[in-house]
């Protein structure tokens, strides 16, 4: 098919094309900085260690003092996830009241004040700091400081995803109307007041949803940290490799999967639930 017959049936076609040779220019430096070579998982050096390794794993390991050891080190994971997503709340929630513009009194006339406007911009600060340390980092720091075990990798969610959901909680009520909040202030209502009654009913959908996604995501954090003592699934994990126990590893990960499928039917319920 020929150039003419092309832009007959596509008009765009040169302009994808551009585009696509454009991304191809800019992604080939960076797949040769990061060393990207696919070809050599297939190569005769590397087929031996993986077939062994795969081999390892089969069959996985089902004694009963093992599942349960299993079954309490899953629970210990989700309590992580949990307890840390409840501890970012604590920071996340005083962090978005006084960070959000639209409940600020003083920005009312159009300006903001210095002194709220100054603390607005320390608190946006400190939630981009949190944000920015990776949790790994958080419990690598935590693990020196109260050693290994669970209080590590609970400290380190709540730091890291307070900064995220204290960011995304200020971007969701910085979105939405706002005549009732205005109106509330006007009247005398106080931020938190405000909150409840006039920014919280007709963003909660959403609050709700990222939170729940946030708390999917910690559970996958928690078996992460795990790698590095924090406790959980993770650390059992690490164990077991460490030892070449391929069937052990491999009912891990069978439940991981499974413990990560469960937590997507859970959150999808609490969305339809809360919608």
């Amino acid at each position: 098919m020929n150039g003419a017959a092309l832009s007959r049936r596509d008009p765009a076609w040169l302009g994808r094309l551009f585009w696509i040779g454009a991304a191809l220019v800019l992604l080939w430096p960076m797949l040769v900085a990061t060393e990207f070579r696919p070809w050599s998982l297939f190569s005769a050096e590397s087929r031996g260690p993986t077939l062994r390794f795969l081999v390892a794993f089969v069959p996985p390991a089902v004694g009963g003092e093992f599942l349960w050891l299993v079954a309490r080190e899953t629970w210990r994971t989700v309590a992580i996830a949990t307890a840390g997503i409840t501890l970012a709340l604590v920071i996340a929630v005083p962090a978005t009241l006084m960070s959000t513009r639209v409940l600020s009194i003083s920005a009312m006339s159009g300006r903001m004040a210095p002194i709220p406007s100054a603390l607005r911009q320390i608190v946006r600060w400190t939630l981009v700091l949190l944000r920015s340390i990776p949790e790994l980092i958080w419990a690598l720091v935590f693990v020196r400081v109260v050693g290994l075990g669970p209080t590590a990798g609970v400290l380190a969610i709540a730091l890291t995803y307070g900064g995220m959901l204290g960011k995304v909680y200020g971007d969701i009520l910085e979105s939405g109307e706002t005549p009732a909040t205005r109106n509330l202030l006007a009247n005398g209502s106080s931020r938190l007041q405000t909150f409840a009654y006039g920014l919280l009913p007709q963003n909660a959908a959403e609050l709700t949803s990222y939170t729940v996604y946030r708390w999917e995501c910690a559970i996958r954090s928690s078996v992460v940290l795990g790698f590095v003592g924090a406790g959980g699934l993770g650390q059992q994990l690490d164990n077991s490799t460490k030892m070449f126990a391929g069937g052990e590893v491999a009912t891990m990960l069978l439940v991981f999967v499974a413990l990560v499928a469960l937590a997507d039917r859970a959150s999808a319920w609490l969305r339809r639930a809360l919608a």
